[in-house]
């Protein structure tokens, strides 16, 4: 019998018998499936998804009840140097406790999600910190994490109850857009990502409310709420500024969506390309933002504030120094003018 901080979890002979096979078979599908036939592999993966078996990476290094002395922190995209900054605000407090971190990315995946959390719990993670994916949260629930503590960053998860940091994603955006109707603008654009992000719903929450509470209604032929990356971005931007009535102004969610705003703008003025020079509202900083070719206006945070709040809610419940129920801290942000 395993244990993951007190909870009982099954043996690989548990899943050999679910799955019909040896427990050889079940250990070489696991490293990697090497010799094993896709069929077998499938009926293996199905037991251990059914029976919630996690791996123990660290079995033979680890006394029992001896903490590991890692931090596990899933992050949604290892490109945008945001979340960078973010891990970088995690790992600070993480050696001031005495702990490193064990960084990995889902993609926006849930079944990356998944398999990166039951990762980390097989490595005997002593606390995880997670900017999750929109998708179910079984495997987040403390019936799965034993007694490992989990802090959400950036977003919620409905129907699970953790320790969670946010922005101000709602006054953020409405403060932005009110920004753009200030200066004149009613054209205007939403760049961001899929409805079901969090941090997307809230972004466009804001969005919809300047506009509404000054009349101004909004067009869906300018608001794409699906990008994901840069590329996407671009191609959104494109569709946008082509219309016969493009807009005259952007609000971006995020910085990836402002990149590829700002890609498109930049190709059409080296191309030469007819239409106004649309004002940009980005939620978020990004790189080289100064140097755009039309002025943004960036609504900001600390990217490596909110990861040492995160940590340091986390590690709170670490140490003992907090009990009860699951909290909520909301960081405020700043709008910096060009």
């Amino acid at each position: 019998m395993s244990t993951v901080r007190g909870v009982r979890q099954p043996t690989i002979k548990e899943v050999a018998s679910r799955a019909g096979v040896s427990p050889m078979t079940v250990s070489r599908t696991l490293a990697g499936g090497r010799n094993v036939r896709p069929d077998v592999q499938e009926r293996v993966m199905a037991a251990v998804r059914e029976l919630g078996y996690y791996r123990n990476e660290n079995a033979r290094s680890l006394r029992p009840g001896q903490p590991s002395g890692l931090i596990g922190v899933a992050i949604t995209n290892l490109a945008n140097p945001y979340y960078g900054n973010f891990a970088l605000g995690v790992e600070e407090v993480a050696a001031e406790h005495g702990r490193r971190i064990i960084l990995g990315n889902t993609g926006e995946d849930d079944a990356r999600e998944r398999q990166l959390v039951s990762d980390f719990i097989g490595r005997q993670v002593d606390g995880l910190i997670l900017v999750p994916t929109s998708g179910d949260a079984a495997h987040l629930r403390p019936e799965r994490l034993g007694e490992v503590p989990l802090v959400l960053a950036s977003r919620r998860v409905p129907g699970l109850d953790a320790d969670t940091v946010l922005l101000d994603d709602v006054g953020g955006a409405y403060r932005g857009t009110a920004a753009l109707l200030d200066a004149g603008h009613t054209r205007i654009g939403f760049l961001g990502n899929r409805s079901s992000v969090f941090t997307g719903e809230r972004r466009y929450r804001g969005y919809e409310r300047a506009m509404t509470e000054r009349g101004v209604p909004v067009d869906p032929a300018i608001v794409a709420r699906d990008q994901q990356d840069v590329d996407a971005a671009s191609r959104a931007a494109r569709a946008m500024f082509d219309l016969a009535d493009p807009p005259t102004a952007v609000f971006s969610a995020n910085n990836r969506n402002t990149i590829g705003a700002m890609r498109e703008i930049g190709r059409r003025l080296r191309d030469g390309v007819p239409g106004p020079r649309p004002a940009v509202v980005s939620f978020d900083d990004f790189e080289l933002s100064e140097l755009m070719p039309v002025p943004v206006t960036i609504i900001d945070h600390d990217a490596r504030l909110l990861g040492r709040e995160a940590a340091t809610l986390l590690f709170s419940r670490l140490d003992g120094s907090a009990e009860g129920p699951a909290r909520t801290v909301e960081l405020p942000v700043s709008i910096e003018s060009p």
